[in-house]
C-alpha cells in the first residue's frame, strides 16, 4: 500500500465544477472511493477501467480495502473532506499517509450563503450518526447561530420538536435541501412550522436565535416540581451551588449525581457546564418523571438517567476505564459506607466526592469513609441559610 490519497470534495450538483488539478488527478488514477451518491455524480469523469470502493458502514471494512490498495486512491467526499468528513478518518487510520485535498464549500457554508447570513461565529453540531450532544451543548451555551448536520433519524422535524420540548423556542430554522443540486430548496420557518413539515433526505439546517436564550444560574427551589407533600426533599439553591463549586466541575469530564430526587443538582450542573457528561441516579420510581419535567422546564437536555439501586448498577460500563471525575451524594439511605466504596472504586485520580451533611453522624460517616479509601478530606464548609438547618459541605479527593 502506497498510502497516497487525493481527497476531492463534491456538492450535490450532478455537474461538479472541479479544480483542474483535481480533474487531472481523476484521470491519473484507477482506484476511487466514495459514497454511492458520489459515484453517480462523478461517473462520467472516471476512466474506462477503474475500481470503486464504496464508503459505507462498517467503516473498518472500508479502511481495510483502502489499506489493501496497491495504488494511490482518489477519495470523493461531501463538501470539505476535513469538516466532519472522511479526511480525519484517513489521518487517524493512516497517520503517515500522503494526502492532497481539493475541498468545496461544505453544506452549512452554502446554506449560510443562500440565506445571506454572516457565518464567522457559527457554532457547528453534527447529528450524522451521532448523539444529540453537540447540539445540546450549543443550545445550553446560548449560541446565537448554530449550523447542524442531520441524518435520516435526526431530521429537521425531530430537531425542531426536541428544541420546543426543552423550551428553546426563540430560534428560527433555515433548512437547505440538496444544496448545489438541480432540486435545491431552502426553507426558512419557525420551529413550530418545522415540527410539522417533512424534508428531503439530503439536508442541513441553521438555527438563528431571535433573542438570547435564557440561561439559568442558581435556580430557586420553588421553581422545581417536587415530591408531593415533601417540599424539603430538594437541595436548596445556596447549598447546591456550594456543592457544585466544591466539585470543581470546570475541570471535570464526567459527573454523577447519586440520589437525584428532583434533579436540581444534575440540572444545575448541566446548565453551567454544557460539555460535562452528567449521569443522574435514583431508586425511587416517582422521581423518574420529576427529572424529565424539571429538565425540560429549565432547558437541560442530555442528562443520562439511571433508575434503580445505585449499588446494583454496572458502574464501569457507565464511566469507562477512565473513571468518573466528580460525584455528588444527594442520598444514601443510611448505606453511605457501601455507596462510598462503590464510588471510590471508580473515581478517577484527583476525582472529587461531595456531600451536604445535615446530621453530625453523616459528616462523621463521610470522614471515616474517605479515610478508609485513602482519600484526602477538605475542610468542611459550614453554611446556614435562613431558617434551614446548618449544612456541612463535605469534600474528599482521590490522590492523583
Amino acid at each position: 500500500m502506497s498510502e497516497q490519497f487525493t481527497l476531492i470534495g463534491l456538492s450535490d450538483s450532478t455537474e461538479p465544477h472541479l479544480d483542474p488539478s483535481a480533474i487531472e488527478a481523476i484521470r491519473a488514477h484507477r482506484i476511487f472511493a466514495g459514497g454511492t451518491r458520489h459515484r453517480e455524480i462523478v461517473g462520467a469523469l472516471l476512466p474506462s477501467a477503474y475500481r470503486w470502493i464504496t464508503i459505507a458502514p462498517p467503516i473498518d471494512e472500508v479502511l481495510s480495502q483502502l489499506a489493501g490498495a496497491d495504488e494511490p486512491v482518489v477519495v470523493f467526499a461531501s463538501g470539505d473532506p476535513f469538516f466532519y468528513g472522511f479526511g480525519a478518518t484517513l489521518q487517524k487510520r493512516f497517520p503517515g499517509a500522503s494526502i492532497q485535498s481539493f475541498p468545496t464549500f461544505h453544506s452549512l457554508q452554502m446554506l449560510a450563503q443562500r440565506c445571506l447570513i454572516p457565518y464567522q461565529s457559527m457554532r457547528h453540531a453534527s447529528l450524522t450518526g451521532r448523539s444529540w450532544e453537540e447540539l445540546d451543548c450549543a443550545l445550553i451555551a446560548g449560541e446565537r447561530l448554530i449550523g447542524v448536520l442531520t441524518d435520516t433519524r435526526k431530521t429537521p422535524t425531530e430537531v425542531a420538536r426536541r428544541m420546543l420540548d426543552f423550551g428553546y423556542s426563540s430560534y428560527r430554522m433555515a433548512v437547505g435541501e440538496s444544496l448545489g443540486g438541480s432540486d435545491e430548496r431552502v426553507t426558512r420557518c419557525t420551529l413550530e412550522e418545522a415540527s410539522g413539515m417533512q424534508f428531503g433526505k439530503l439536508n442541513c439546517l441553521l438555527l438563528e436565535a431571535s433573542e438570547p436564550p435564557k440561561r439559568w444560574f442558581g435556580i430557586p427551589e420553588n421553581l422545581f416540581d417536587g415530591l408531593p407533600g415533601r417540599p424539603n426533599m430538594i437541595t436548596k439553591m445556596p447549598f447546591r451551588l456550594a456543592a457544585l463549586a466544591a466539585l470543581e466541575l470546570g475541570r471535570a469530564r464526567t459527573f454523577w449525581d447519586v440520589g437525584f430526587c428532583t434533579g436540581s443538582v444534575a440540572i444545575e450542573a448541566r446548565l453551567r457546564f454544557p460539555g460535562l457528561a452528567v449521569t443522574a441516579f435514583e431508586k425511587r420510581p416517582e422521581c423518574d418523571a420529576l427529572l424529565e419535567v424539571n429538565a425540560r422546564r429549565f432547558g437541560a437536555p442530555g442528562i443520562a438517567k439511571v433508575m434503580g439501586d445505585f449499588l446494583e448498577q454496572d458502574h464501569r460500563a457507565l464511566c469507562g476505564n477512565d473513571g468518573v471525575d466528580a460525584v455528588f451524594i444527594g442520598g444514601h439511605g443510611d448505606r453511605l459506607g457501601e455507596l462510598f466504596a462503590a464510588v471510590a472504586t471508580h473515581l478517577a485520580p484527583g476525582g472529587r466526592v461531595v456531600m451536604n451533611a445535615v446530621r453530625r453522624s453523616s459528616a462523621e460517616a463521610f470522614t471515616a469513609s474517605a479515610a478508609r479509601h485513602g482519600m484526602e478530606l477538605a475542610e468542611p464548609l459550614k453554611l446556614t441559610v435562613g431558617d434551614h438547618n446548618p449544612v456541612s459541605v463535605m469534600k474528599a479527593v482521590m490522590p492523583g
